[in-house]
Order: structure tokens, then C-alpha cells, then sequence
């Protein structure tokens, strides 16, 4: 095994536990103010597995069937919990959560990393719609470095 190919599975390793991590805080969390912010951490996980999936791709890997996602997401993320936010956004993550674990049962790694990356998407717009709902409630407070931070995460 090459240098290059522990260093992509080195990441891989690493992405994965930052997406168990991102999950585990949606696992018995409290509808609180926070959802947000896990919501946005989920994004974030997703969209390194993504990247990391690209790369593993292009160096030749497949996703290892092991590793599929399967199942239901977090309570709090599940349709018929009470989540909030708004409809047509949680239909869009439903939409990338099936397309996640139907990419994640096969072999295909550059497909993975495409569904991680519509989990990242629809998760992230999420969390900024829900932020934006918490902090017109007052909920969130609202502050110069928060509405910096939602412009940048508008931005890119």
C-alpha cells in the first residue's frame, strides 16, 4: 500500500468518526437552541465524507459495504418527531437520507461521497433556516459574529 493510499484511508478514518460524532449529538438530544448548530456540525461531517470519498475515488477505492449507513437517522431528525424548520427543507434531507443509504449499500465510492454531499447541503440549510427562525423567536440571541457566520455559510 502506498503512502498516498494510507494517507486517504488516514482521512477516511477520520472523516467517519466525525460523522458518527455529528450524529451522536443528535442522538437523545433535548429540543433546544442548539439544533442549529448540530444540524450544522451534521453539514459539515457530511461534506468532509464527501471530499474524502472523491478522493478515495480518484486513488481507486471502493466504499466498503461495512461501512453503509443504513437505518433511520437520530431521533430528532426523523419525520413525526416534532422537528422544526421548514417543510420543503426536511423533504429535501429525507430525500438525501434514502439517497445515502442507497448509495452507502453498494460499491461506489464517488456516489457515496455525492449523497454525503446532498446530506451536507440539505443540512445546512437547514440549520441556517432553523438559526434564522431561533434568533427572530429570540430564542438565539443575535449577534454581529452569527450573522457574519450565516452570510458565509449564504456565500459559499
Amino acid at each position: 500500500m502506498s503512502t498516498d493510499d494510507e494517507q486517504i484511508q488516514e482521512e477516511f478514518r477520520a472523516a467517519q468518526s466525525d460523522w458518527r460524532r455529528a450524529l451522536e449529538g443528535h442522538r437523545l438530544a433535548p429540543p433546544d437552541a442548539g439544533f442549529s448548530a448540530r444540524l450544522h456540525e451534521l453539514a459539515k461531517a457530511a461534506h468532509a465524507e464527501a471530499l474524502v470519498c472523491w478522493k478515495a475515488h480518484e486513488a481507486g477505492f471502493e466504499w466498503p459495504r461495512h461501512r453503509a449507513t443504513g437505518g433511520e437517522p437520530p431521533y430528532e431528525l426523523r419525520p413525526g418527531s416534532g422537528r422544526r424548520g421548514p417543510d420543503a427543507a426536511w423533504a429535501r434531507f429525507d430525500a438525501a437520507v434514502d439517497a445515502l443509504n442507497r448509495a452507502a449499500s453498494q460499491t461506489n465510492i464517488h456516489r457515496v461521497g455525492s449523497a454525503y454531499e446532498e446530506m451536507a447541503v440539505a443540512a445546512d440549510t437547514l440549520s441556517i433556516a432553523i438559526e434564522e427562525a431561533d434568533r427572530a423567536s429570540g430564542l438565539l440571541p443575535r449577534t454581529r459574529a452569527t450573522e457574519r457566520r450565516r452570510q458565509q455559510r449564504r456565500s459559499a
